[in-house]
């Protein structure tokens, strides 16, 4: 079968193109430009009469592809001739010459090892019209398999190829079959010699789960005996592997991970095609091309329908989610204004700030108690008043001048028989005789505590050698003159007393009014006021560093409070309660 011969008159052979179990195939050329392919049969015809089966049973079949090509599709091989070769008497089929890779060299190196979804669709929905165009008319190709279905590289189409088997009987069928290479593509049925709509079908579900998961559902790991009934006995009795499984292994390393991640995503419709495909039962299966073609059809045009409408709500999203952005940037821009403009205003507030601490600090070098010199309350004078004391001094140099005139006078009028004696040693006075006679000491009356007092700080210094002379015609003897001066003094000293202390209770009667009502700290600055109103504000105040003070008194959000500086200065007044902050203790 490997030697060039001719073929038939006007058709040159130009060689052998692949030998399998069903025939060879030649690569052949007619008289002109025309290159075709010839499908040689092994079955030799001995005579071209009906007394041969063999040429009767090719001339059946031969008669079934005329109808394949009485509507040319473009999915379909077309059929030129069919006869018996002059060398040898094999049986051959003209078929035109697609120029192009099969798909077995389309899942090898440098290709990926997998179709991406897309292009598996397109090989399911052409080649599932392929079968259909043959089933319709009543063609069973019954070799489906990757190395006949080839890629038009001219029209872009997959084109179904070689339909030896279609024109072979059963009894050849079988022959074949035994010695045939592609068992993986072979439906169960196959192994009995049988051939139904539903093995294309079957066949056709073997490709697809090839082309999405990289390798056919049972692979033959050598061409041994053994090895081939495996896979024989794997069709009919093992369900077939998880598809996605698989072709998440095969994904190219070449492949981004986005595009790995996309080619994952399988449509449902298209695995549960594959798994429908290779039932084991012809009658769970698809029971033609024409019912195959349909529901790929269906679903393709369903997905392709959302698809586009989620393409067209894709764009519309696209154009709101630019409308979206270009608000956010409008906004981003005005947010970004105002950020800098606050950032403009904190800056000057801190500049405030610090200024306003700065000043505090200064005001509290100058003023540790923090009150305001503008406007002092009057300290609290303590001791008698202004009155008080120039009645009693006016009653002292009253006394004084009282006591120098009986000082002279009695100098004048009597004398001193105790010359250079000094009052304090004798501790006596002298008084004249009733009766004219020489003058008698007498005891003199001792001088009260208070008498001492007052003639040692208000009397002046007397002479030494008059002091203790007789005192004549004494109405009343010094030391009482004394302590009625001592008491008047005393007396008018209380009254004084009394009237300051009644200015001072006076003063001091809102304090009295009520007990602490608690203890505080100025929160900040906190302003005196003159009654519990914020229209009586005074401009003295009281700071966040000065000491802690007691409330006595509180009414209308204020209270009452008397602070004395370390310096002895007072102020009193109201303090609104909103700018204090409570102290334990």
């Amino acid at each position: 079968m490997g030697r060039v011969f001719t073929i038939t008159e006007g058709l040159e052979n130009l060689g052998a193109m692949k030998t399998g179990g069903q025939g060879s195939v030649y690569k052949g050329k007619r008289i002109g430009p025309i290159i075709t392919a010839i499908k040689l049969l092994p079955t030799p015809i001995y005579a071209e009469t009906s007394e041969d089966k063999n040429f009767v049973d090719f001339q059946n079949e031969v008669q079934k592809l005329k109808k394949v090509n009485e509507n040319p599709n473009p999915n379909v091989v077309k059929i030129l001739s069919s006869g018996v070769s002059d060398t040898g008497n094999f049986p051959f089929i003209e078929m035109e010459y697609i120029e192009g890779p099969e798909l077995e060299e389309l899942l090898k190196p440098p290709h990926a090892p997998i179709f991406t979804i897309k292009e598996a669709l397109k090989v399911a929905d052409q080649l599932s019209h392929a079968l259909a165009h043959c089933h319709r008319v009543g063609v069973k190709h019954g070799d489906i398999k990757c190395n006949n279905v080839k890629f038009n590289i001219h029209t872009g189409n997959y084109v179904l190829l070689d339909f030896g088997l279609a024109v072979m009987s059963d009894e050849q069928r079988r022959t074949s079959l035994r010695h045939a290479g592609a068992i993986e593509f072979m439906a169960p049925e196959q192994n009995e010699g049988q051939m139904f709509f539903q093995t294309d079908v079957y066949s056709f579900g073997v490709i697809l789960f090839e082309l999405l998961a990289g390798t056919v559902p049972f692979p033959l790991n050598d061409k041994g005996e053994t090895a081939r009934n495996a896979v024989r006995l794997a069709h009919m009795e093992t369900p077939p592997p998880d598809l996605l499984t698989l072709r998440r292994k095969a994904l190219p390393v070449t492949w981004s991970h986005e595009k790995q991640e996309h080619e994952m995503h399988v449509p449902d419709w298209l695995v549960s095609l594959v798994y429908k495909c290779l039932q084991k039962k012809p009658e769970n299966r698809f029971a033609n091309g024409m019912e195959l073609n349909e529901y790929i059809v269906l679903n393709s045009t369903l997905a392709q329908k959302k698809e586009e409408a989620g393409a067209e709500q894709s764009d519309s999203l696209k154009v709101e989610t630019k409308k979206l952005l270009k608000e956010k940037d409008q906004l981003q821009q005005v947010i970004l204004k105002y950020q800098q403009e606050a950032s403009v205003k904190d800056k000057q507030l801190d500049e405030l700030k610090a200024m306003v601490l700065r000043k505090d600090n200064e005001a509290q070098n100058l003023r540790p108690t923090g009150i305001s010199t503008t406007d002092y309350a009057e300290p609290v004078r303590r001791g008698v008043s202004k009155t008080a004391f120039i009645a009693l001094l006016f009653l002292t140099i009253a006394f004084g001048g009282f006591a120098t005139y009986s000082f002279f006078k009695n100098q004048g009028t009597s004398t001193d028989p105790l010359a250079g004696t000094s009052s304090t040693e004798t501790n006596s006075t002298v008084t004249p005789g009733m009766n004219g006679d020489t003058p008698v000491n007498t005891p003199k009356k001792p001088l009260t505590k208070k008498a001492e007092q007052a003639t040692t700080s208000q009397v002046p210094a007397e002479n030494p050698a008059n002091t203790n002379k007789a005192q004549v015609n004494e109405p009343k003897d010094q030391a009482e003159l004394i302590d009625e001066q001592v008491d008047k003094q005393e007396k008018a000293g209380a009254n004084n007393e009394d009237q300051n202390a009644g200015e001072q209770t006076a003063e001091e009667e809102p304090e009295k009014k009520s007990i602490s009502v608690g203890r505080y700290k100025a929160r900040s600055i906190a302003y005196f006021h003159d009654e519990p109103d914020e229209t009586t504000r005074r401009n003295a105040f009281i700071n966040q560093w000065n000491k802690a003070f007691n409330a006595i008194n509180e009414k209308d959000g204020f209270i009452y409070v008397i602070y004395t500086n370390d310096e002895g200065q007072v102020s009193k007044g109201w303090l609104r309660k909103k700018d204090l902050i409570p102290v334990n203790g």
